[in-house]
């Protein structure tokens, strides 16, 4: 028989208990992340094969940016851009706290997940930009602009190889499946 002493704090059966939860990611952000790795991955592969579905994969995925935008200006709290970009000096002190593997955990996105956020933005906006002069007839066939649509999606790619190796390595280091938060939208509250 096992005594009171040997039990779990707060437990009656011995259990470990869950840990207490919170709602971080709302519905607007994780359908806009998942739609856009949807999106944005049926474009890089239809581009030079299947260009009116390039196309239009290219107008929704202006949408979605158009969307996250005002979400981030006028959504819910972890939404909201003001909550998570912070100062250049805040990202660099948080990277080398990374590094260190001793930074500090946040229930949002991190700064160094914050500029992500804004990169992945801009240089999204910037694809859809490019691609979008491309079906103009003052932009149809200019090599600078399609070039530039290239350098685009290519650095895109890099960031986004960077992104998931930052969730990863977020994941490691708080001991937390970050890939499950965007997917269910519940974090551990600490």
């Amino acid at each position: 028989m096992r005594s009171a002493e040997h039990e779990m704090p707060g437990s009656l059966t011995g259990r470990k208990e869950r840990p207490e939860r919170i709602k971080v990611w709302d519905p607007v952000v994780r359908l806009f992340h998942w739609a856009l790795v949807g999106f944005f991955a049926f474009s890089f592969f239809t581009g030079d094969e299947w260009k009116s579905a390039h196309m239009l994969s290219g107008y929704i995925i202006g949408g979605l940016v158009s969307i996250r935008v005002l979400w981030g200006l006028f959504g819910s709290e972890h939404a909201r851009f003001v909550n998570f970009v912070r100062s250049p000096v805040t990202v660099l002190s948080f990277l080398a706290d990374t590094a260190r593997m001793r930074a500090k955990r946040y229930i949002g996105h991190n700064p160094a997940g914050g500029v992500m956020v804004i990169a992945l933005l801009l240089m999204i906006a910037g694809i859809v930009t490019t691609g979008t002069m491309m079906t103009t007839d003052a932009f149809w066939g200019i090599e600078w602009v399609e070039d530039t649509h290239k350098k685009l999606v290519y650095s895109t790619l890099g960031l986004i190889a960077l992104h998931i190796f930052g969730v990863l390595l977020a994941s490691i280091e708080h001991r937390e499946n970050l890939v499950r938060a965007m997917i269910t939208g519940w974090k551990r509250r600490n």
